[in-house]
């Protein structure tokens, strides 16, 4: 028995060593929503600077086969042998919702945010523009139990850090289950309290009148694959209003018009892009049925993209804004802020890491 396990493992490894090697790479994976890392060049200069060996070990480890496998494996052992409550910096609390890790607040990048905010205002906004800021908890604002912000306090410093603008809080119209259970994201079809705080505060009134559709039954969030533990699906839903039909929307990044949802999204590797298309740097919607012809300017992240059709019905031009995206110092070039609402809604998770912001 003894003999028969010595002479087996140098085969197993020698086998999945070959097997590393003469498959064919993955070229990203569904999972985690990221590409892998390739067989690298062989050159001198590589190996001169160590890029080769730190290359090859990165491509050896995503393309390891039976990768998903050992995932799953290592984060079981992680969570349920050895007690961790995390694997991946992802947390799973006791009523299966899933999130990340992010502590503490990085007061420095909630103050770039603003200062690009600034910018905005100083460039292009009047006093024919009424500015508004809002802040969107992230989930962990509602679980116990694990190490999170203190939303309070951000929501605090952000305030601060932008004079200019009318703060308005969210986090009483936000409960635990208005997020995915696996996923960032908060679930359209139950903003309805935070669509008319966000409506009052800019002097509007929505009527609230639509139809939730099922999009999928077994929608799996990002979480799903970076946490490598076995969860299960979860419905995700989407609203309708037949006057969304007079609708003309332009994905102005791609010059092309799109609908309110693209429901092809639900088939690919995020669902949630289902919601306008997903995270595209500009988008103008026009209804000419609105019951105003004010104008509104939502500066925002991929949350914007599920609460934006919220507010159709009463502006008869919403634009969307992604400075991730287009630099805020173009901006001038594609739009006319001129008697325009201006909203800056954004997400605690992009907040905290506001590099992304141009």
């Amino acid at each position: 028995m003894k003999k028969r396990l010595f002479w087996a493992l140098p085969i197993l490894y020698i086998a999945l060593t070959l097997a590393c090697w003469l498959h064919t790479p993955n070229a990203e994976s569904l999972s985690e929503r990221r590409k892998l890392a390739q067989m690298p060049k062989l050159t001198w200069s590589g190996i001169q600077s160590g890029s080769f060996a730190s290359n090859f070990e990165s491509c050896t480890q995503d393309q390891f086969p039976l990768r998903e496998t050992f995932r799953r494996g290592k984060a079981l052992f992680s969570t349920k042998i050895l007690g961790r409550r995390d694997n991946n910096r992802i947390y799973e609390s006791g009523e299966g919702f899933l999130a990340k890790l992010e502590y503490p607040m990085n007061e420095a990048s909630v103050d770039y945010a603003a200062s690009r905010f600034r910018t905005v205002y100083d460039r292009y906004l009047a006093g024919s523009n009424r500015v508004y800021v809002s802040l969107i908890p992230d989930k962990t604002a509602y679980l116990d139990g694990i190490p999170k912000l203190d939303h309070t306090a951000f929501a605090e410093r952000l305030r601060e850090q932008t004079p200019f603008a009318n703060f308005i809080d969210l986090s009483d119209t936000l409960t635990l289950n208005s997020f995915y259970k696996t996923d960032t994201h908060w679930r359209q079809e139950t903003l309805g309290k935070t669509a008319e705080a966000l409506a009052a505060a800019m002097g509007k009134h929505l009527s609230m009148e639509y139809e939730t559709k099922l999009g999928t039954a077994d929608f799996l969030g990002v979480y799903a694959g970076q946490s490598a533990l076995p969860v299960a699906g979860e419905p995700l839903y989407y609203l309708w209003n037949d006057a969304f039909n007079g609708l003309e929307i332009q994905d102005r990044e791609n010059n092309r018009t799109i609908g309110v949802y693209d429901l092809s999204a639900l088939n690919g590797r995020d669902p949630y892009e289902m919601y306008l298309s997903g995270s595209l740097s500009l988008i103008t919607v026009k209804n000419p049925n609105a019951s105003s012809t004010d104008k509104l300017i939502i500066f925002r992240d991929s949350f914007g993209s599920s609460i934006a059709p919220y507010f159709f019905e009463s502006y008869a031009e919403v634009t969307l804004v992604d400075i991730r995206y287009l630099p805020v110092e173009r901006l001038g070039k594609f739009l006319d802020f001129t008697d325009s609402d201006v909203l800056f809604l954004y997400s605690t998770l992009v907040l905290n890491n506001s590099e992304t912001l141009k």
